[in-house]
């Protein structure tokens, strides 16, 4: 899997948590998993170079899982890539912005949780699909004073 492009410590993260939940979930050992290691290494790749989120890799884990393909053709096929176009995402944070000017305020008067919900406004007109570290760069831009 490292040679696939995946960090160590996210590999074996994914070893133990997703794939090994999964496998003792279906009552499978390792030896039967109907993920491959080359499967898993695609998968953990396309994490690493910001293609998917965390969030989504599960999403394509479980298709990989249910016999769909490798990482690429499921995200190419699902159109799952992560939104990572910057004027994108703006136009959106715009928009938000603008639908919300009570909490625009609030979040200006010290009210930092609020962030938490534009991201997560921003989030759900993506439909999980923005990049969340830049969108949460871009509105601590956008909302600053």
């Amino acid at each position: 899997m490292a040679a696939a492009g995946a960090e160590p410590k996210m590999a074996a993260n994914w070893v133990t948590m997703e794939l090994a939940g999964a496998l003792n979930k279906a009552g499978l050992g390792i030896e039967a998993s109907p993920v491959s290691p080359q499967q898993l290494g695609g998968l953990l790749a396309r994490i690493a170079d910001s293609t998917i989120s965390g969030k989504i890799a599960k999403q394509v884990f479980e298709a990989i899982w249910d016999g769909e393909g490798d990482a690429d053709a499921i995200i190419e096929a699902k159109g799952l890539k992560q939104i990572t176009d910057t004027a994108a995402i703006e136009s959106i944070i715009d928009e938000i912005i603008g639908s919300n000017p009570k909490q625009v305020e609030q979040f200006r008067a010290g009210k930092e949780k609020l962030l938490g919900f534009f991201v997560g406004q921003v989030m759900k007109l993506t439909q999980g699909k923005a990049n969340p570290g830049q969108v949460n760069e871009l509105l601590r831009k956008k909302l600053a004073p």
